[in-house]
């Protein structure tokens, strides 16, 4: 039985998105103009948006709740994919990225479908507690600071229903979570091997790493 998984050359990283979900015009665009933006390489890796995407035809989500829009293309997938009355709840602090955000949901047309919130996310989540919004959310993706992300998973995990899931991006930090503790790094990396390492002890979950993009953990809710 083989342990490898393949390190994909741009050529065959190509193949591999030929052969799957056709990538629509909108989304092509817009990560275009992301990958020539100074931190493009903030933005999701479109196999992963095509996962996501695909989440939500399996579970048949309706809501989605997104911490970390950056200039918006995983919110535009996953938009798209959603019926007409599914809803995305999107979170982020930068108003300047998200200008780009709101330019990408006009275009696709899915602005209806979006509700922005401007602020610290862990707010925003509180607020949705407050709300009474336990159990709302079919989907979840946490794609923001990686420090805050045990605090941001204890939440989520209150807004998505039963049977939903959570999405963690990020998750390998490059290799970095293979560091030894004596290693110098930033406070990231020693959280995340934390976080990571707690997971297949949490009862509550059902948890898989999948190795795209810089590690994609998909967590579904007991």
């Amino acid at each position: 039985m083989s342990r490898t998984t393949w390190a994909l050359e741009p050529e065959l990283a190509d193949y591999l998105l030929a052969i799957g979900q056709p990538e629509a015009d909108v989304l092509g665009s817009i990560r275009q103009q992301t990958e020539a933006h100074r931190m493009g390489k903030m933005s999701l890796a479109p196999e992963q948006a095509h996962l996501l995407t695909w989440l939500v035809q399996l579970i048949q989500a309706k809501h989605y709740l997104e911490l970390g829009v950056f200039t918006g293309y995983s919110s535009t997938a996953v938009a798209l994919a959603l019926p007409p009355d599914g809803t995305v709840t999107a979170c982020d602090i930068n108003d300047t990225f998200t200008q780009s955000a709101r330019a990408a949901w006009a275009a696709a047309g899915v602005s209806d479908k979006i509700t922005l919130h401007l602020q610290p996310a862990l707010f925003t989540l509180d607020e949705l507690l407050e709300e009474g919004r336990h159990n709302h959310y079919d989907l979840a993706f946490i794609d923001a600071d990686k420090p805050t992300t045990p605090a941001y998973f204890e939440r989520c995990l209150q807004l998505v229903r039963p049977g939903g899931i959570i999405a963690i991006d990020n998750v390998l930090l490059n290799g970095r979570v293979l560091q030894s503790n004596e290693a110098k790094g930033p406070p990231s990396i020693g959280i995340m091997q934390t976080f990571n390492a707690s997971l297949p002890l949490d009862d509550r979950i059902v948890p898989i790493t999948v190795p795209v993009g810089d590690g994609l953990t998909l967590l579904l809710k007991k």
